[in-house]
C-alpha cells in the first residue's frame, strides 16, 4: 500500500488534507498540536499540575521579585502574602510530627552508580537505621540517592521540592513530598525540622544551603546544629580558602571554622549528626529528654 501523500483536492488547502491524514480536524494549522505533550513534560506551580499551553506560566519567585510598573505591588503583594503564609502553614502541618531528622544536600547532577551517589545512599540508609528521618530537596542526583537510602533503611524519606524553570519533579524514593513556590519558605523547613546537615559535593544550590546554615549557627539563630561535609577532596579547597582568605583578612573569626566538620566516612558523618541531634533534643543532658533549642 502506498504511503505517499496524496495531492489536495481542488479548492482544499493542503494543510487540511494533511490534518485529515493525521486524524486531526481541519482548520487553521497549529504550530503545537494539542495531542503533543510539551518537551519538558508536566509543569508544577505550587500544588497545581499544568500541561501544554497552561504550563507557559511565570515562576512565582520571579513575579514576586520583578515589579514592572509603579504601584503594581499594591494590587498583587497582599495576595502573595497569603500564598506565602499558606506554604508555611502546609509545611509546618506536614512536618510537625516528623521527629528527629537530618537534611542531606548534594548535586542534582550526581549520576547513579557514581561514588557520590553511593555515598548518599549509604548516608540515607545509616541515618534511617539510627532513627532519623531524611530530608532532601526531593530532586534527582544525590537527593534521590539519600531518599533511596532512607527507604532501604526502613526510615522516613522526605522531599521538599521547588518550582524551577526546568522541571525536575519529585524522585521516586520520596515518601512525603511537599512542593514550594518560594525558596525562603522551603529553606525554613530544611532548618526548622532538621537537627543537622550532611552536605555532599554540589553546586550553587548546595553552597547556598551550606552557607545559610553556617550563618544561622554563627548568629545563634539555631544551636546544637552540626554541619558535616562529606568528601575531603572536594571540600578541602573551600575550607582552605575560608581559612587563608576570610579568616586571615578578618572577615570571619577563626572559631567559625569549627562550624564545619569534613569527613570521608559516611558512618562518621552520621555519627556526628546523631550526636548533634541528641544535644538538640536535650541540650543540658545526655540526649534522652526533650526540648528544642530553636524557637
Amino acid at each position: 500500500m502506498s504511503t505517499d501523500p496524496q495531492p489536495a483536492p481542488a479548492g482544499e488547502p493542503a494543510a487540511n488534507t494533511a490534518a485529515k491524514a493525521a486524524g486531526q480536524p481541519a482548520g487553521k494549522p497549529s504550530g503545537e498540536p494539542r495531542d503533543t505533550p510539551p518537551p519538558a513534560g508536566i509543569r508544577h506551580k505550587g500544588p497545581l499540575e499544568l500541561r501544554r499551553k497552561a504550563a507557559k506560566v511565570t515562576m512565582s519567585d520571579r513575579t514576586l521579585l520583578d515589579t514592572k510598573g509603579p504601584g503594581q505591588f499594591v494590587h498583587t503583594d497582599p495576595w502573595r502574602v497569603l500564598r506565602i503564609q499558606s506554604e508555611f502553614v502546609e509545611g509546618f502541618g506536614a512536618l510537625a510530627d516528623l521527629g528527629p531528622a537530618v537534611s542531606v544536600f548534594g548535586s542534582a547532577r550526581t549520576q547513579p552508580g557514581s561514588l557520590n551517589y553511593e555515598l548518599a545512599v549509604e548516608v540515607g540508609r545509616q541515618l534511617a537505621e539510627a532513627g532519623l528521618a531524611v530530608i532532601t530537596g526531593g530532586g534527582p542526583g544525590s537527593m534521590e540517592a539519600a531518599n533511596k537510602g532512607a527507604v532501604q533503611g526502613n526510615g522516613v524519606s522526605v522531599g521538599l521540592g521547588i518550582e524551577l524553570p526546568f522541571e525536575q519533579g519529585m524522585n521516586q524514593w520520596v515518601d512525603l513530598g511537599i512542593n514550594f513556590r518560594y525558596f525562603f519558605a522551603r529553606k525554613t523547613m530544611f532548618v526548622k525540622y532538621a537537627q543537622g546537615f550532611i552536605v555532599l559535593p554540589g553546586g550553587l544550590g548546595t553552597l547556598d544551603e551550606l552557607f545559610e546554615a553556617m550563618v544561622l549557627v554563627q548568629t545563634r539563630k539555631v544551636t546544637s546544629f552540626p554541619i558535616v561535609l562529606l568528601g575531603t577532596a572536594f571540600w578541602s579547597p573551600m575550607v582552605e580558602w575560608i581559612q587563608n582568605t576570610l579568616v586571615s583578612e578578618g572577615m570571619m573569626s577563626e572559631e567559625d571554622l569549627d562550624l564545619l566538620q569534613v569527613v570521608d566516612d559516611p558512618a562518621l558523618a552520621v555519627e556526628l549528626v546523631v550526636e548533634g541531634a541528641a544535644r538538640h533534643r536535650n541540650p543540658n543532658g545526655n540526649g534522652n529528654g526533650s526540648g528544642g533549642t530553636r524557637g
